[in-house]
């Protein structure tokens, strides 16, 4: 098949968290079916240009601020395609659809419209994830006093947690693991277990988060709900998006104490290595929530912390 045909997606986001699809026009193919908005970038057109061109031409409106996201590659019957979808959270106007039949606003976990193109599917799970991944540091603060950080954090709208705790036993770290997961499911949370796909399982978490060692070493995706990897450059990022992980976590940005002989990759390298990418990518190390516009503006999904995500 020849070379896939490069497509600028907008997936149009509101306050709320909908996201905005359209319904196919009769005179395409997939006739009815919903998609989000885009098209087909021109030879030597910047990718950001064409998605200002593309959104303008079918919905009527100027974005004012967009991000780069995920690039799938899909084969349909009749083409093979690349999308370069970004995320718009501004725009000017109010969209019409001056080239779909219809559009309807949906929240990604609960989708309501039918037939969706089958290349939307992964980037709307994707939409599922926060902004924040929020990594434990139980075993540093203590247990009791981390806890109550996390519920406040919880109350305050966290929505993603990593168990990590290298430095408690296995028993207190099991018995930590369920308090997170308890706490986690009254305000709607998801939990992974860090590198133990048993314990996970046991515990009733929400999914694991592989190690890069892991992720070297793994022949298939481990059967969990959710799952994310640890990476370090680009070789592991494409292990990751070979093997089907949700998403992937990049780093370190900055020299971070947890990790004192890495060379930080900073976020001009960051930005090389995750814009492209098939899977939504995190930034890790170093990072504070103050990072998160340079994050998004580098091509990451949103910022994943340790320290950074408990300080007062």
């Amino acid at each position: 098949m020849s070379a896939p045909v490069d497509v600028a997606v907008a997936v149009l986001i509101r306050s709320d968290g909908a996201a905005l699809l359209a319904q196919r026009p009769a005179s395409k193919v997939y006739s009815g079916y919903w998609e989000f908005p885009g098209g087909k970038i021109e030879p030597g057109e910047p990718v950001a240009e064409a998605l200002k061109r593309e959104i303008r031409e079918e919905l009527g409106v100027e974005i004012e601020r967009a991000f780069p996201w995920i690039t799938r590659v899909f084969t349909y019957p009749h083409a093979k395609v690349r999308l370069h979808f970004h995320r718009v959270y501004a725009w000017r106007g109010e969209p019409r659809a001056l080239e779909h039949q219809a559009l309807a606003w949906q929240r990604p976990e609960a989708i309501s419209v039918d037939p969706l193109l089958p290349a939307n599917g992964p980037a709307l799970r994707s939409l599922m994830l926060p902004a924040e991944y929020a990594i434990t540091r139980a075993g540093e603060l203590g247990i009791e006093p981390f806890l109550s950080r996390l519920e406040a954090r919880l109350r305050g709208g966290l929505k993603l947690i990593q168990v990590r705790e290298k430095n408690l036993a296995r028993q207190a770290t099991e018995e930590f693991a369920r308090r997170v997961v308890v706490l986690a499911r009254d305000h709607g949370a998801k939990v992974l277990v860090n590198s133990d796909v048993a314990l996970a399982r046991e515990i009733g978490a929400d999914g694991v988060h592989l190690t890069a060692e892991q992720l070297r070493a793994a022949a298939a995706r481990p059967e969990s709900p959710w799952c994310g990897a640890s990476c370090h450059s680009g070789e592991e990022l494409r292990l990751a998006e070979a093997l089907g992980v949700d998403f992937a976590v990049l780093g370190p940005v900055r020299a971070t104490p947890s990790h004192p002989h890495a060379v930080p990759l900073g976020w001009e390298r960051f930005s090389g290595i995750a814009k492209g990418a098939a899977v939504p990518v995190y930034a890790l190390g170093g990072i504070v929530p103050r990072d998160l516009e340079q994050a998004l503006s580098c091509g990451a999904h949103g910022i994943a912390m340790v320290r950074g995500a408990w300080e007062s």
